[in-house]
């Protein structure tokens, strides 16, 4: 490791000295504590007695080596200092206790992939369709009702892999995984930032898990924290018996959530989130990573009034331009809810470098939409077409994802106004307006299957909801959703480009409809929209240049739930120039535009 890279925020590769590593049969361990007095080694690999550790390198360093040290064998540093003595998992450790136990573990990390022509040819998908399945492993399904009843990694890939491709996803995205003490975090307080959980096995497990995700066809995409970390005393708080990670100032230092923020003007903390980040992108065959709460990195406490926090900036901009560089088709993604000019644009044009971020604002608006009585939709009609007044200032993607479902907000097919018969199809013709609207998609587990019960991470999803005709039309919904946005580069190929998208219908009027036009790689596509509880028995409708409309679905359909009968590939033709079409209370269309 190059120190001076270390201390001026540059590296990338911290844990590949740091950290415990097999050193012939055993291994040498490493640890950052500049204010530290001394440091012994303590655990299975030491007997339980105290070895301590020499400074290496300019001091601020210790180094051990334990040649009868083992694979499995647990360990911590017990770090003596002013304030007295801590124990503390390694900050670079490859693998952890399960909770509440928090030492780190011993973990050789080899593993041949099978995967080199999926890492050859993988893209950012910006011209290719890009449709994620949010998971998080330990509620998708679970062995028990057992307070760790959870599949492991491999058991996992044999379950979820069919599934993620039978219901016609890409790129499964997880919850993050680094180990964390609290299950109700969901994974967004770290204690192990290079440790896989050990909820779900071990890192090769892991490392299985995306191999097979890759052969199959499916990229993986991680859910990473740079912004804060947990409490626990064993993890990177006071770390040496002072503030080495985080801000000294409570007032910026405590976040929202009870955590410690890092403090990302120090070099040394640029160096080991990177690090983080190079680690699971590098070692683990990552796809891509989703950038947790960025607007706490762009704005002191994620409040734009206490202005832009700098360092951070410069941090982000300087991490996305080397990531990029050194990992060619991952996929940064920002979870953003502010207006920060520049997300995805290139650094070099003074962006953060991004890939995509969040739509938060049309996330939040399209469900309030849906949410409301059809009369107030009139009155607020504008706010389902705001998205394309911005969309085209960032790359966006648009998220239906687990903050969504949960804390009292209702699953997404709750959101629908009405009762139960009508949120069905309401529930269809919002996932039609999502699949279609410009930018990459994401869907939460269970949206799926029309989940009713809030997402909870103690329990598997209600798989038993598919034995009911409603849910499993609506499942085959979905699936036939999501095979018509990965067939038709109409839906993804000129996502970010005005030609891509063209408004057919924006004028509110006695209805409640809209119509919009999407083109790609030389194909057009027209949908059509009705959010009222009436139908529309002759929506006229002008296409310049169409000669034929060639139905591709219809969010009616009995076979989802429906009213109408099937009738893919009917075709409409117009006269006087105009297209009369039917449409269904609380329903969409999908056509493909056939020219003159």
């Amino acid at each position: 490791m190059d120190f001076y890279s270390f201390y001026t925020g540059n590296c990338f590769d911290a844990h590949q000295w740091l950290g415990a590593h097999p050193q012939g049969e055993g291994f040498v361990f490493r640890t950052f504590a500049p204010s530290a007095d001394r440091i012994s080694i303590i655990g299975d690999c030491t007997g339980g007695e105290e070895v301590p550790m020499e400074k290496v390198g300019d001091g601020n360093f210790y180094e051990c080596t334990l040649p009868n040290a083992r694979e499995g064998q647990r360990y911590q540093y017990r770090i003596y200092h002013s304030q007295g003595c801590t124990d503390h998992c390694d900050p670079y450790g490859y693998g952890m206790e399960l909770r509440p136990d928090h030492q780190s573990v011993l973990r050789r990390l080899d593993y041949a992939f099978q995967d080199e022509d999926w890492m050859k040819n993988r893209t950012d998908r910006k011209k290719g369709p890009l449709n994620i399945y949010e998971v998080h492993l330990g509620s998708w399904r679970r062995k028990g009702e057992g307070l760790n009843d959870f599949y492991n990694y491999e058991e996992l890939a044999g379950m979820l892999i069919p599934y993620v491709k039978e219901a016609g996803y890409d790129h499964i995205e997880l919850l993050p995984i680094c180990e964390h003490p609290a299950d109700e975090s969901w994974g967004y307080q770290n204690t192990g930032f290079f440790s896989p959980t050990s909820r779900y096995g071990t890192a090769v497990q892991l490392k299985k898990f995306i191999d097979a995700c890759h052969q199959a066809g499916i990229g993986v995409i991680l859910d990473f924290v740079p912004v804060h970390f947990a409490m626990d005393d064993y993890g990177l708080r006071r770390y040496d018996g002072t503030f080495l990670y985080e801000y000294p100032n409570s007032d910026v230092g405590l976040s929202e959530w009870g955590s410690c923020n890092f403090m990302h003007s120090r070099g040394e903390v640029r160096s080991f989130l990177q690090s983080a980040v190079s680690y699971w992108l590098g070692e683990y065959h990552f796809d891509g990573i989703r950038f947790d709460a960025i607007s706490r990195i762009l704005y002191w406490q994620g409040d734009e009034k206490r202005g832009v926090n700098g360092m951070a900036v410069r941090f982000v901009q300087g991490m996305n331009q080397e990531l990029k560089a050194r990992y060619p088709g991952c996929m940064l993604i920002a979870e953003d809810s502010t207006d920060f000019p520049g997300v995805t644009k290139d650094v070099g044009s003074g962006g953060l470098g991004f890939d995509y971020k969040w739509d938060m604002g049309w996330m939040h608006d399209t469900l309030s939409v849906f949410q409301m009585p059809p009369a107030e939709r009139r009155e607020k009609y504008h706010k389902l077409s705001f998205s394309m007044m911005y969309f085209y200032n960032d790359r966006f993607l648009m998220p239906f994802s687990h903050d969504e479902v949960v804390h009292g907000k209702a699953t997404i097919l709750q959101k629908m106004n009405g009762d139960y018969d009508q949120k069905f199809p309401q529930a269809r013709a919002l996932y039609l307006y999502m699949m279609t609207h410009p930018g990459k998609k994401l869907n939460f587990m269970g949206n799926e299957i029309g989940h009713f019960r809030e997402w909870d991470e103690k329990r598997e999803q209600d798989w038993e909801l598919l034995q009911y005709p409603l849910h499993d039309g609506f499942f085959h919904y979905i699936q036939e959703l999501n095979r018509i946005y990965e067939t038709h580069p109409a839906l993804y190929a000129a996502d970010y480009e005005k030609e891509g998208f063209q408004w057919l219908d924006c004028q509110p009027g006695e209805g409640c409809t809209y119509a919009f036009l999407r083109a790609g790689k030389g194909e057009q596509l027209a949908v059509v929209l009705n959010l009222n509880d009436r139908p529309e028995e002759d929506y006229s409708l002008r296409i310049p240049g169409a000669g034929r409309l060639e139905l591709l679905l219809d969010s009616d359909w009995q076979c989802w739930g429906g009213q109408s009968l099937p009738c893919a590939g009917a075709v409409a033709v117009p006269q006087a120039g105009e297209f009369f079409l039917h449409l269904a209370p609380f329903s969409g269309k999908v056509y493909r535009v056939i020219e003159r």
